[in-house]
């Protein structure tokens, strides 16, 4: 029993809900900044709605990693045979069931908090499947699908108060993971070094908008300058060794750093537009997720 739980629960890739969470709570302060309501005032007001939205988005990012694995299974077999599906420890059917429950779950919650957290996480649960099911075989179609999910993430949080404005900031997530799915690309066989030039370029342009979006709509860009320069280094670091040295085990570092480093970088938008105080608190979900990347799986 006790290895069946722990399949189910590898499935859902816990070492990488906290990012979920994180791009949520960074989308409830934007869309709180952009109201004009500050965050202590709006706690007693939204809090149930945010949490609605935190646990939608961990539930919906569950299910579409499961699924993943699902459409994967026969790949996976023969590049990964240590997973749960190839396994046998989690049956394929019941790999199926356990991922559309997650994501039924995780679109309940989301119209519970507001019917355009619903639409939104409708939109995202198809973003998801066809990501999962098609466009993941796509050189450039599976890293912008993949981009897509992030960004209607992030407006999932944005849309704590009922309404959507701004919504192209939801542009800047698509940007950051097109550039994590391009190096993933080669974290089987290595050898994606022209991968790794467009996904620096790109880190840089995403880095640059996050901080001159936080500077165009009022917020202040002082408060989150250090926490941009923690960003920069957590994504650059292991990418340069992934050039230097283009084996998968550098590339999977770097594709981990990508996704993990999500938390810091919606922790560069909290700061920008509450205080660094909030901006840490949020950067504590990081440590979580290395925790449990010693225990589960991030890729």
């Amino acid at each position: 029993m006790y290895q069946k739980v722990m399949g189910f629960a590898r499935l859902a890739r816990p070492a990488n809900l906290p990012t979920a969470a994180a791009d949520i709570f960074a989308g409830v302060i934007i869309g709180l900044f952009l109201g004009q309501i500050h965050v202590l005032n709006a706690v007693q007001e939204h809090g149930t709605t945010v949490l609605l939205l935190i646990f939608s988005s961990i539930l919906l990012y569950a299910g579409g990693v499961v699924l993943n694995d699902v459409f994967d299974a026969q790949l996976d077999a023969l590049e990964r045979p240590e997973r749960t599906i190839p396994q046998g420890i989690v049956k394929l059917p019941e790999a199926v069931a356990w991922g559309v429950l997650l994501l039924l779950s995780g679109c309940v919650l989301a119209f519970a908090a507001h019917p355009l957290s619903g639409a939104i996480a409708v939109a995202l649960t198809t973003a998801i499947v066809l990501y999962d099911g098609y466009a993941k075989k796509n050189g450039f179609f599976g890293p912008l699908t993949m981009g897509v999910c992030r960004g209607l993430n992030l407006l999932l949080g944005m849309s704590v108060l009922g309404s959507m404005v701004h919504w192209w900031l939801g542009l800047v997530p698509v940007i950051y993971i097109f550039a994590v799915t391009l190096i993933s690309r080669g974290e089987v066989h290595g050898n994606n070094k022209n991968h790794i030039l467009w996904s620096g370029m790109l880190y840089i342009i995403v880095i640059m908008v996050v901080g001159w979006c936080i500077h165009q709509l009022g917020g202040s860009l002082p408060k989150a300058f250090p926490f941009l320069v923690l960003f920069s280094m957590a994504l650059f670091r292991p990418l340069w060794k992934a050039y230097q040295e283009n084996s998968p085990k550098n590339i999977k570092k770097a594709v981990i750093s990508g996704v993990l480093s999500l938390i810091i970088m919606d922790a560069c938008w909290v700061a920008g537009f509450t205080d660094w105080t909030l901006a840490a608190l949020t950067l504590l979900l990081l440590p979580l997720s290395l925790l449990l990347s010693k225990l589960f799986a991030v890729t």
